[in-house]
């Protein structure tokens, strides 16, 4: 099974580059990664978060499961929703589990990419669907839940993870 990455990994601070080739390896790493998203009870996973940098997530939340490859994200509702994020790449180092932070993102997006036969997708999300689209497009950027917390609550998560 593919281990998640944690913070302090290179991986997650580095944009990850567009998938170009839709073959067999491709199905094969998407099953891996919602094997690995399962395994640790998340409900969102990003290529870089298991140690490769390509432009894809898996996601199982609210009622709906899939995977983007390539995506574009677009917010349609700017509203700022405040609401408690966690992370299987920052972990506490007592628990191994997500630390949680209450973390501002936009109240409702579009997402655009392909499918793994290369297929387009197009989704609306608002609520938890909405930040999870979010929070996975980040990691596709190398930014972490964490930089989006003012300064002083990100510095309380990372002083508890390993």
């Amino acid at each position: 099974m593919r281990e998640i990455r944690y913070i302090g990994d290179p991986v997650l601070r580095t944009p990850a580059e567009p998938v170009v080739d839709f073959d067999r390896e491709l199905r094969k790493l998407i099953d891996e990664m919602f094997e690995a998203m399962y395994a640790a009870d998340g409900v969102g996973l990003a290529g870089p978060q298991i140690g490769v940098s390509r432009r894809l997530f898996v996601y199982d939340c609210s009622g709906r499961k899939g995977h983007l490859i390539n995506p574009v994200l677009t917010v349609d509702d700017p509203e700022v929703v405040l609401d408690e994020e966690g992370c299987l790449s920052v972990p506490g180092r007592d628990t191994g589990r997500p630390l949680y932070a209450p973390t501002p993102r936009a109240a409702g997006v579009r997402i655009e990419g392909v499918d793994r036969l290369g297929r387009k997708v197009r989704l609306r999300a608002r609520g938890l669907l909405a930040r999870c689209f979010q929070h996975e497009s980040d990691h596709l950027e190398g930014t972490l839940y964490v930089d989006r917390l003012p300064k002083s609550e990100a510095r309380k998560i990372l002083q508890r993870t390993p």
